[in-house]
């Protein structure tokens, strides 16, 4: 559904005002299309071999200079329109305003007022992994807004796509482990007795920020960082057009596994863990309605935010046939700031979901607040009690 959406609002987004190539980059025409190819360059640059039907957004280096890539005119107009320049820094925005005060305010509840119990432990990490990851966003937003500029310079580049897709995986890995603890306390309690001791919680939170760093790892190894030709020359861009080689040889395999085993093994585990969760809840009568409704509510909301944009990766490095997909990373870079989206899901499924919680999380407000508020709350009687339950409340 998510990704129909995002077609749908690309589609609205194809045709900006103005041109965006000057007649010096290659541009389509129907025939080229027809025939599986790009038209060359002019004569002067025929000697350069005519570039396959573009996958997204592969560059073709300048004959004379390989920092510089050239586009076609579609994917130079998908790539500098109102989505890639509005919407996907609305969306990173999105999350970095709602994602940072809960994960930031969870985790200090949950480091300071919870029991050290093994499954807080996994909640304390995937509230650090979702606190990371919107801590890594400010610097894409920046490039978006700017029009596709980065000024920030090579390594910055590479660093920010690391920790991007680094602590977004890694919060989907913590997602996996936390749905394989509670099928073990749900499906099979007496022997969770002796499974769910903080052994298995250290093992599953390494496994995952060590997992989720070795995949992230290849991205750091490619440079990233290409100035744009044509028209709009001038623009550094990041990450968002690679060589057409580079992407064959090195991006294809280091994405293809990201999204293999970063995202669809934990989605398949998360499938398996709260599917039997699921059924066991539903024969154990009225009582634990609830609980299955959130269980139920926590694996389509990880289907929901991941699934679109690996699905869209996957599709994008693997080399189709000529109109089988067309420009998929225009509609990637959306789902992609989308995905990011499930870091300010987490905290209200996970912990303000739990009036316990709630209550921690007010009292702990409370003593936050200065001292003369503090004495004003008491000064107004039974007032003060209803308002600490109003403040917790709020948080949901």
């Amino acid at each position: 559904m998510w990704g129909l959406l995002l077609l749908g609002a690309l589609a609205l987004g194809l045709s900006p005002a103005g041109g965006i190539c000057t007649p010096g980059v290659y541009k389509e025409t129907p025939e080229d299309r027809n025939a599986g190819g790009a038209k060359p360059f002019p004569a002067a640059e025929a000697t350069v071999q005519p570039l396959p039907f573009p996958r997204s957004f592969p560059g073709r280096p300048c004959p004379n200079n390989s920092d510089t890539l050239l586009l076609p005119n579609s994917s130079q107009a998908l790539l500098l329109g109102w989505v890639s320049t509005r919407l996907v820094p609305t969306l990173y925005t999105l999350a970095l305003a709602l994602g940072l005060p809960a994960n930031g305010l969870a985790l200090w509840v949950l480091a300071t007022s919870v029991p050290r119990l093994p499954s807080t432990l996994l909640l304390m990490n995937l509230a650090a992994a979702d606190l990371l990851l919107g801590l890594a966003l400010p610097l894409r937003i920046a490039y978006h807004l700017r029009g596709q500029r980065w000024p920030f310079g090579e390594a910055a580049c590479r660093l920010a796509t690391v920790t991007l897709y680094g602590h977004m995986y890694c919060s989907l890995l913590l997602l996996a482990a936390i749905a394989l603890d509670r099928y073990l306390a749900v499906v099979h309690p007496l022997r969770a007795r002796s499974l769910r001791g903080r052994a298995l919680a250290t093992g599953l939170c390494a496994a995952a920020w060590l997992a989720a760093a070795a995949l992230a790892l290849p991205l750091a190894l490619q440079r990233q960082t290409f100035w744009l030709g044509g028209a709009d020359a001038g623009r550094l861009l990041c990450h968002d057009v690679l060589p057409l080689g580079a992407q064959v040889s090195h991006w294809r395999p280091a994405f293809t596994c990201l999204a293999l085993l970063g995202c669809f093994v934990p989605l398949l585990a998360m499938a398996l863990c709260y599917g039997a969760t699921l059924r066991a809840l539903a024969t154990s009568g009225r009582r634990y309605s609830h609980a299955w409704r959130l269980a139920a509510l926590v694996l389509v909301s990880a289907l929901a935010f991941f699934a679109p944009s690996n699905v869209l990766l996957l599709l994008h490095y693997s080399d189709p046939a000529p109109h089988a997909w067309g420009d998929l990373y225009a509609a990637y870079l959306p789902s992609l700031a989308l995905s990011t989206l499930n870091s300010c899901v987490d905290p209200f499924v996970y912990y303000y979901v739990s009036a316990e919680f709630r209550e921690k999380v007010g009292r702990a407000l409370c003593r936050l607040a200065p001292r003369n508020a503090a004495t004003a709350s008491k000064a107004s009687g039974d007032e003060g009690g209803t308002g600490t339950g109003t403040r917790s409340t709020s948080l949901v």
